[in-house]
């Protein structure tokens, strides 16, 4: 397929064979973000596009007083920089059906699912966990029951019992009249995506968009402020609870950042001057984030209070030496 035309994308006859995109290779801090970042960075990878190329919007995440902001790829900016739209599918029978439907256009469906039926999974939530996970469908064949899908750092394909699960096929979702249809959105391509130097232009114009729109104060030193009466509750409720806690804390600003430095690096290989500092100090974010998770394990294995004071120096600090000289610059 030819990833920059906007007609319809040829129907699968089968899998495909993919590779992950360099952004979840190789040496990384945060090797898994969220699900809907690391979907698309796969999904955009698969049409043949880089995604490094949309990260602008990493300069915006904000402390939204109980955690930090759940990033995500403005559909808005992969429309203007690749020419997919992406638009809200009505599931108005059944899922299965819909996904044939769309499918059969050449296009890519995008659906929340229970991560209960993910074999990919096998590590943390496969048959144990029901949690609600994203997943690009591309590819279906309902006779063999099999699905091809993005999903986290890759693709992969599922069949059999877990294809009934997916599709609430299974006899336990039977007589369910009011078990709701899950949230879903397609992507199509609608006009030919930038590239080379307008794709460059477009993302710095994208990048000093969204600076314009960054946190007015320091997010690092809002989540100081609350972090206080956080530790309480995490001494007091223990393991189960510090895994979302750290997912929605650490790992999102942490991830954020380690995103943004590497957006960073890849305007700069575009032409884009941008001093070496700033995506170290981002990626010192990234890599500040695990270390104080670290702490906090230990912390709370010895049922001891630990507040990060030293932690949150470094994170206040390279926030600033992130954020403020890259606004002078791009500005």
């Amino acid at each position: 397929m030819n990833p920059h035309c906007a007609t319809l994308a040829p129907v699968r006859t089968g899998a495909r064979e993919h590779t992950s995109h360099a952004l979840h290779q190789g040496d990384r801090v945060w090797q898994e973000t969220n699900c809907y970042v690391d979907l698309w960075i796969e999904l955009l990878h698969g049409y043949g596009f880089d995604p490094r190329a949309a990260l602008a919007f990493t300069v915006t995440q904000d402390f939204e007083g109980d955690q930090f902001t759940f990033f995500k790829f403005p559909l808005e900016d992969i429309e203007h920089l690749f020419g997919l739209q992406v638009q809200e599918l009505a599931i108005y029978d059944s899922l299965e059906d819909r996904v044939h439907a769309q499918t059969q256009r050449g296009r890519t469906v995008l659906a929340e699912v229970d991560g209960y039926y993910l074999p990919n999974t096998r590590a943390t939530s496969y048959r144990r966990e029901h949690p609600k996970t994203s997943i690009g469908i591309d590819y279906i064949d309902r006779e063999a029951r099999q699905l091809g899908y993005f999903h986290n750092t890759g693709y992969h394909t599922l069949d059999s019992e877990d294809y009934d699960g997916i599709f609430r096929k299974l006899p336990h979702f039977a007589g369910q009249a009011d078990l709701l249809f899950p949230y879903v959105e397609f992507a199509k391509p609608v006009r030919p995506a930038l590239t080379g130097a307008a794709l460059a232009q477009a993302s710095a114009a994208l990048l000093r968009a969204h600076l314009a729109r960054r946190p007015t104060r320091n997010p690092v030193t809002e989540w100081r402020a609350a972090f206080g009466a956080q530790l309480d509750v995490l001494l007091e409720r223990g393991e189960r609870f510090f895994h979302p806690y750290s997912f929605n804390l650490m790992r999102q600003l942490g991830a954020n950042f380690e995103f943004l430095a590497k957006y960073l690096l890849w305007l700069k290989t575009q032409g884009v001057e941008i001093p070496e500092t700033i995506p170290a100090a981002a990626q010192k974010i990234a890599s500040e984030a695990m270390v104080m998770q670290f702490r906090l394990v230990r912390a709370m294995a010895r049922g001891r209070r630990d507040t990060c004071d030293d932690c949150f120096d470094v994170l206040e600090a390279a926030y600033e030496d992130t954020l403020t000289p890259l606004a002078a610059v791009i500005g």
